[in-house]
């Protein structure tokens, strides 16, 4: 099902998962291979590197409510229990500083 699910994501890309799949993609020449909507467990990511085990989530507005941020946090714990370390980036920083997202994003990567 988690499957189905991440294909369906795949193709309705936000306006902004689709800025920052671009800046991902260039990655790739330092070693670095990233997966859009990437099943795992029983989640779906927005984008994950197995090698060195980093999850990037974009997050929209909705994940400011009390309901989503507890969500975030379960789901978050046990994605880190795994081994994977969490970069959670706000949709309105990737529209106003995507250079500096990049930035983040690539000290994750590096740092893990």
């Amino acid at each position: 099902m988690a499957n189905e699910v991440a294909r369906k994501l795949r193709k309705s890309m936000t306006r902004q998962e689709v800025r920052l799949w671009l800046r991902l993609r260039e990655l790739r020449k330092l070693g670095f291979h990233f997966r859009r909507q990437a099943p795992i467990k029983n989640f779906v990511v927005d984008f994950a590197c197995y090698h060195p085990r980093v999850i990037v989530e974009l997050d929209g507005s909705q994940h400011a409510t009390r309901r989503h941020e507890l969500r975030d946090v379960a789901r978050d714990a046990t994605l880190v229990s795994d081994g994977f370390k969490i970069v959670r980036v706000w949709n309105g920083d990737v529209d106003k500083n995507l250079e500096g997202v990049f930035d983040k994003i690539l000290h994750a990567l590096r740092s893990k």
